[in-house]
């Protein structure tokens, strides 16, 4: 068929249409339209996919993995011990020192302990507490680190931190600390660390006396 009557024929097809669609329809009708060619099968290949999201741009923080620091936070659980309640136990290795509460139970604080070479262990009694204590380094520590003061008054500032249960006649207490990225850690020269909440709230259970197993 020649090219002219091709053509005359198309726009035959499109006024048919045209009439039998109503109005809103056609004035839809175009010829971009009827006669534009598809897209081919590579220009649509050449289009970048779009990603299948399958979870939410920003996952709520209940979502996401708990802090390694919230398994150190203070909480009452529970506890199978022979100990009477009242007895405070250190387990150095999993940095946890248990309050022994009775009944099966125990409060639970994360804490610091010794680095390698200072470990210790054995049982004492709390024999002298205090509130924002004074520091007066050991020589062999200031033989260590020279820098050191040889007294260091209590305060924010201070490595003692808010409070301190002074075990038996040993060096060691059980102490706060401004430092609290050293609660999980290996740090200390064998004195046992807890935020300044942590150990305030032992301060105020625990009376001079009270017998401490450290393990």
């Amino acid at each position: 068929m020649p090219f002219g009557k091709t053509v005359a024929a198309g726009l035959a097809v499109v006024l048919t249409l045209a009439s039998l669609a109503s109005p809103a329809m056609a004035q839809n009708v175009s010829f971009r339209t009827i006669f534009s060619p598809s897209q081919s099968a590579s220009q649509q290949a050449q289009q970048p996919a779009q990603p299948r999201r399958t979870q939410p741009l920003f996952a709520s923080r209940s979502m996401q993995a708990p802090r390694a620091e919230n398994r150190f936070a203070r909480q009452m659980v529970a506890y199978q011990t022979r100990e009477k309640a009242g007895t405070v136990v250190v387990d150095t290795n999993a940095k946890y020192l248990y309050l022994v509460m009775g009944n099966g139970q125990a409060m639970r604080y994360g804490i610091g302990v010794a680095r390698p070479g200072f470990e210790w262990a054995g049982t004492h009694k709390v024999t002298q507490k205090r509130e924002w204590p004074g520091w007066t380094p050991p020589a062999a520590m200031r033989k260590r680190q020279p820098h050191l003061p040889a007294f260091m008054e209590g305060g924010p500032d201070n490595p003692l931190g808010a409070r301190a249960l002074y075990l038996g006649s040993t060096l060691y207490r059980i102490h706060g600390t401004n430092d609290p990225s050293s609660i999980g850690q290996n740090l200390s020269s064998g004195c046992i660390r807890m935020v300044n909440d942590d150990v305030i709230d032992l301060y105020n259970r625990v009376p001079v006396g009270t017998r401490v197993i450290v393990i």
